[in-house]
């Protein structure tokens, strides 16, 4: 069994809920317990790749995933590829110079580091950035007289060489494809402290009011408002994936083997709740996409 690196990239906002409010909010969007930052689970992410597979063969989605349902105890195998969750890798956020900036820490990237070296990818050093610096690439567009301004958060713009790596390396994985959007990244790519990076966090996503109509009277609801949370649109994540060799009775396919039935080529997936008003459009991106 090897792990295999998959990144998300947010299309529009995405909302992958807790079935529970928090404050103000009614309806918040998945957090890791010890950390707070933004996740995708994998449970959500896990289905709707079953669903993708299965559109060109059940059989193939059995051996990836298992079989949907038992009817006999000779039926009982399990699925030869696991989904980690998803965790946040850049946050955009709105800034005064360039329009927004995709932000990230050491503490995101350490842990990114470490699931690149699973998937047999060397990461750039990490670097730290002072209380009041972000680092950023040489050409970074969201410098204003040496400032990088997020939000309300003022910090020094310092040119880093090892954030242009990561920049760059992050764009390579995301964008192979695609040489404007690789630029794009690269420019607006940030490195902030961590506690700054944990601020964002949690005051950065978007918080959208929503309502609910009255068919007769045309008006809202008496008591139908209420507030979602969501990642903001060109968020990006990443994950781990796991593939064995097929479980299946029968079948003898390798881990190689089945690789190649994962979606591949960028597809859209549309992850989490609120699909019937756009929410959730991502691109599912594999190692073998960036190769």
């Amino acid at each position: 069994m090897r792990a295999r690196l998959f990144h998300l990239h947010a299309l529009s906002a995405l909302h992958c809920g807790t079935g529970q409010s928090v404050g103000v909010v009614d309806l918040p969007i998945a957090r890791a317990k010890a950390t707070k930052l933004p996740i995708v689970p994998g449970s959500s992410l896990r289905g709707v790749m079953r669903d993708a597979v299965a559109t060109n063969s059940e059989t193939d989605a059995e051996a990836l995933f298992g079989p949907r349902s038992v009817t006999e105890s000779a039926e009982v195998f399990a699925g030869a590829l696991a989904v980690g969750d998803a965790s946040l890798l850049v946050l955009p956020v709105r800034s005064l110079g360039g329009i927004v900036c995709y932000a990230t820490s050491p503490f995101i990237l350490s842990r990114y580091a470490r699931d690149l070296e699973r998937a047999k990818k060397s990461p750039p050093p990490i670097p730290t950035p002072e209380d009041d610096q972000a680092l950023v690439a040489p050409e970074s567009a969201n410098r204003v007289d040496g400032k990088v301004v997020l939000e309300d958060v003022d910090l020094t713009a310092r040119e880093d060489e090892a954030a242009d790596q990561w920049a760059q390396q992050i764009a390579d994985l995301l964008h192979p494809d695609d040489k404007d959007s690789r630029r794009d990244v690269i420019s607006r790519f940030a490195i902030l402290p961590d506690d700054v990076m944990d601020f964002l966090s949690e005051t950065a996503t978007e918080v959208r009011a929503r309502v609910a109509i009255d068919a007769e009277t045309g008006t809202v609801k008496g008591g139908a408002l209420w507030y979602e949370e969501n990642l903001p649109a060109e968020s990006m994540l990443w994950g781990v994936l796991a593939l064995s060799s097929s479980f299946r009775p029968d079948d003898d396919r390798t881990e190689d083997d089945l690789a190649g039935l994962l979606p591949k080529g960028g597809p859209l997936l549309q992850l989490g709740g609120k699909a019937s008003v756009g929410y959730g459009l991502v691109r599912f991106l594999t190692e073998e996409d960036a190769s």
